[in-house]
């Protein structure tokens, strides 16, 4: 009798063990990008050549302006005072088939570099999403290509963004 219990209790904890493995409901991430609008925290940009780190800057330090990021259940988003311009861009957004991707079609522009290529169009066209949580979201944008040789010259923009009322 004692061992069919311990054998009971033993298979009860490997189906409690096996099931909590279980990968989370994707639609999880819709929840927690679309509950509210995420205020900008800080824009770090890291240049590598290879997989050295050469040089780290932080941008948009004295803005006075929030900036916030709101994403839609519709699959729309907007995005306030882009590097600190008193604008809103809108576009659509959608997660890659891997969900470790945030697309966006959002068109930025920099109002100090009219009529220069170097403006800043779409941002967040391939955005890898290095955190995505209740309380902060984390995207890289720019070079974030996994494949690269030791020579090859890297920028990569971190953007760290919370919830904020």
């Amino acid at each position: 009798m004692k061992k069919s219990l311990i054998v009971f209790v033993l298979a009860g904890l490997v189906i409690l063990g096996v099931n909590s493995c279980k990968k989370d409901d994707q639609s999880s991430l819709n929840h927690y990008l679309t509950v509210s609008p995420w205020t900008l925290a800080s824009i770090q940009v890291y240049t590598y050549i290879g997989s050295s780190l050469i040089e780290t800057d932080t941008l948009n330090t004295t803005c006075t302006l929030k900036q916030k990021f709101t994403f839609n259940g519709d699959q729309s988003c907007s995005y306030d005072n882009f590097i600190c311009r008193d604008t809103t861009s809108k576009g659509q957004w959608q997660f890659s088939d891997d969900k470790l991707t945030l697309q966006s079609n959002m068109v930025c522009h920099d109002t100090t570099n009219v009529g220069r290529r170097d403006t800043i169009d779409m941002p967040f066209k391939n955005s890898q999403i290095i955190n995505l949580g209740g309380y902060s979201l984390v995207l890289q944008t720019g070079d974030i290509n996994a494949y690269f040789t030791s020579t090859t010259k890297r920028v990569i923009k971190r953007w760290s963004f919370i919830h904020q009322d």
